[in-house]
């Protein structure tokens, strides 16, 4: 040792004063700043994983995606409007994450957004036997929940890219009305297309303006439904607090009604159970002659129950009390088997104090099918045109005037409600 000191004592000595004595300081600092670079360069590579998903996620149509690193997770923040189906979207992005941007020593999330407002997430948990990079994970790996997570809050706040707002859709509506009512015909047929314009300005909000067309009208003009005429005009705000979800809107909804519409469901750490509830205050709206006419606001409806879903069978029942338009109360019964392409449910109902047919008694059956495209992608701006699933109701009991009640918005009904239920979520993750 001591002879290496004194070797590097003279050579500073010889050299210190010299022009190699400056080329070898210099050197000095490069290999210094070259050992830096090589320590870093895992970490950089480790973040860069990250960016990478994130612009594979955007490159594929997906919004308002984001990737954040804290110290107990890696956080992914996706909305699917790439693929029709939510479950087979989130599988193709559980697929580019899994392949691009999967951390190497904490856990991984991904908070899944629907119009800027935070509905599940998907969990990896990360062990210790990991180390290799997570070569062996696949989409049976993940568990789904409606919890976001601690992490949830400090990944919000990253910058989002492929941002949601201000984009318009053109959403198409088929609808197929059918009944049985007249006498020297099985079915009497109405069949519309109806096209809407929808837009969201800020988080949670969501602008629509629809205009029907009627293709096949065989109800009558009593009805109203004889010319092209104004749909849903509405203006409404999701809102999620915990596991509490809120919908207000206002405007002119289905069924001739117009008015005001609060939701609420409260989802319980066990995902299978949901309360559920919604007030309505709202008045009569038609179109005649080419205008449109509303009546007062004096009509009170509500509803309020509960739901369990069975993950087996991917079937949701729902149990509700509820007052309908004319003021009649009742009990509502349903349940919906989801599957991919479509639902299928039936329903059963008792109306009290009334004078309807059956002793109040009524039911039916509900079916919804996905049309195709299943996949869209939009270029910057400019308006896409979807559509949406073509839905029916079938009334066995032939009841025309009770229980009768009306849906807020044009784009939720029974076939989209299971949409964003992690445990379906996680079915179509381990069957696609």
């Amino acid at each position: 040792m001591q002879s290496i000191l004194q070797v590097n004592t003279c050579f500073t000595v010889y050299f210190g004063c010299t022009d190699i004595g400056k080329k070898l300081r210099i050197s000095q600092k490069a290999v210094i700043l070259l050992l830096l670079i090589v320590l870093v360069y895992p970490l950089k590579g480790w973040s860069q994983s990250g960016d990478a998903a994130v612009e594979e996620l955007v490159k594929m149509g997906f919004e308002n995606v984001s990737c954040t690193d804290t110290d107990a997770e890696r956080v992914y923040i996706v909305q699917n409007t790439a693929y029709r189906l939510q479950g087979v979207g989130m599988a193709k992005a559980v697929d580019v994450i899994q392949s691009l941007g999967m951390p190497n020593d904490r856990n991984c999330r991904i908070v899944v957004l629907d119009n800027n407002i935070p509905q599940y997430s998907l969990v990896y948990q990360w062990h210790d036997e990991d180390e290799d990079g997570n070569a062996d994970v696949s989409r049976a790996d993940w568990e789904a929940t409606y919890e976001l997570g601690d992490s949830y809050k400090v990944a919000s706040k990253t910058k989002k890219k492929n941002r949601s707002l201000f984009k318009t859709d053109i959403v198409v509506y088929p609808k197929v009305n059918y009944r049985n009512y007249v006498i020297n015909k099985i079915y009497t047929f109405q069949i519309l297309v109806s096209p809407a314009v929808e837009v969201s300005l800020w988080p949670g909000n969501k602008l629509t303006g629809q205009v029907i067309f009627p293709i096949l009208n065989e109800y009558g003009d009593s009805y109203g439904r004889s010319q092209i005429r104004q749909g849903y005009i509405t203006i409404s705000q999701d809102y999620r607090w915990k596991s509490l979800f809120l919908t207000g809107t206002f405007g002119t909804f289905n069924n001739m009604r117009w008015g005001t519409d609060l939701q609420a469901r409260y989802v319980f750490k066990d995902p299978r159970f949901a309360l559920d509830g919604e007030i309505a205050y709202t008045g009569t709206s038609w179109f005649e002659n080419w205008r449109w006419k509303v009546g007062t606001m004096n009509t009170l409806t509500w509803s309020v129950g509960g739901s369990f879903y069975w993950p087996r069978f991917n079937v949701k029942f729902d149990l509700h009390a509820q007052q309908y338009l004319l003021g009649e109360c009742g009990v509502h019964f349903q349940f919906v088997r989801q599957f991919r392409y479509a639902a299928i449910g039936f329903y059963a109902m008792k109306v009290f104090k009334s004078d309807a047919a059956h002793h109040g008694l009524n039911g039916g059956f509900r079916f919804a099918i996905n049309l195709p495209p299943y996949k869209y992608k939009r270029k910057g701006y400019v308006p896409r045109v979807l559509v949406h699933n073509i839905n029916t109701t079938y009334n066995a009991g032939n009841e025309r005037n009770y229980g009768k009640s009306f849906a807020p918005r044009a784009d939720r009904d029974f076939g989209t409600e299971n949409s964003f239920n992690p445990i379906f979520i996680k079915s179509e993750l381990l069957n696609y």
